[in-house]
């Protein structure tokens, strides 16, 4: 049984995934050679599914996986739990490479440590939604009274009590989703992988369920990586993101950090329309106290607005209304930063220059 509270609980390290007959000699041969994702496809008749990637997820995190159909997302999430096995690199789960484990430990795993949530829940009809529920405490051996008390939990918790009778052929869309998060909560694993389980929804239904998730995820602290297709969706919902093409990490940030400073001309595309009122902070456009006083001299700073660091654009837009005074930024009870109307605007515009006045001076 993997245990331990110290360091990341997913380390993935340069993780490779070649499919193909000929995979160990295309590995090598990128290897030795450096070549790159047509190369090997012309010469050795093998697809590149993951090239050299590299994160860690610590606990408690939601860590969104974000690309278009593709990317490598939905492969790279499955070398978590060893549904598919890497061409060359680790997934360490806990301290432990998942990949050197023996048969009946992975079995463990899997049923113990690790859930999963898919777009398609599979919901075995012939069971009632309390029966769905506590298959994995079955497999188990548990009780039926115990892993009926239990699934009991779950179904209350996804807002689906008075459905336990009912079989998934009488349930919406919706609620089928609902019960196969509540399959994977029961099980009571440490991470779970979540790969597009929202993604077919209509969008009421479907932020309704994002809604749910991020508050049992907030309340049992479950490791989350998160698959998803939909920046809006992976902003809304994620601490991290990795933005992925072509089986390549492209990019890991913050959602603040992914919106104001892509890393490149395709992050820059995907972010182009993401509004950033709800996601850039006062710290991030903010001038230190000191350089803005070098520039502007001595102020009274008494009948300013103030603000925190972590306020949004759109609580600072609030304060600038009706004033010629620029925010002052306190944390705690210290001043340590100020923010000008000008790069209040240029925040709204995502400059990442916003908080670069008086830089020269």
């Amino acid at each position: 049984m993997i245990s331990g509270e110290g360091g990341p609980v997913i380390d993935c390290r340069n993780l490779w995934k070649i499919f193909g007959h000929r995979a160990d000699e295309a590995m090598k041969a990128v290897r030795e050679q450096g070549l790159g994702k047509s190369d090997v496809r012309d010469r050795f008749n093998c697809v590149v599914g993951v090239q050299d990637a590299s994160f860690t997820v610590a606990r408690g995190e939601i860590f969104c996986i974000m690309g278009l159909s593709g990317s490598g997302k939905s492969t790279l999430i499955r070398h978590v739990n060893r549904l598919i096995e890497p061409t060359s690199g680790q997934m360490m789960i806990e301290g432990h490479d998942i990949n050197t484990l023996p048969r009946e430990a992975l079995r463990q795993i899997r049923a113990e440590k690790i859930g999963m949530v898919f777009q398609n829940m599979a919901l075995m009809p012939h069971r009632t939604v309390m029966d769905n529920v506590a298959f994995g405490l079955e497999v188990r051996g548990k009780s039926r009274d115990e892993r009926h008390h239990v699934a009991q939990r779950a179904i209350e918790a996804v807002d689906l009590a008075g459905w336990e009778s009912k079989y998934p052929d009488e349930l919406s869309g919706g609620m089928q989703q609902r019960v196969g998060l509540a399959r994977a909560i029961a099980a009571d694993p440490a991470i779970l992988l979540m790969d597009e389980p929202f993604s077919a929804l209509d969008p009421l239904i479907r932020r309704q369920l994002q809604d749910k998730f991020m508050a049992l995820s907030a309340e049992m602290k479950k490791t989350t990586l998160f698959i998803t297709h939909d920046l809006d969706e992976a902003i809304r919902i994620g601490d991290r993101i990795a933005i992925m093409k072509d089986g390549v990490l492209v990019q890991v940030g913050t959602p603040e950090e992914i919106v104001t400073a892509p890393a490149d001309d395709y992050v820059a595309d995907f972010v182009a329309g993401i509004s950033k009122l709800d996601l850039v902070t006062a710290a991030r456009i903010m001038q230190p106290l000191g350089q803005y006083a070098q520039g502007n001299g001595p102020q009274d700073t008494a009948s300013w607005p103030v603000a925190r660091p972590e306020d949004k654009l759109n609580e600072l837009v609030e304060l600038a209304v009706g004033t010629d005074d620029p925010i002052l930024i306190v944390a705690g009870e210290q001043p340590i930063g100020v923010v000008t109307k000008r790069a209040l605007l240029r925040g709204i515009q995502g400059r990442d220059d916003a908080n670069a006045e008086g830089k020269a001076a």
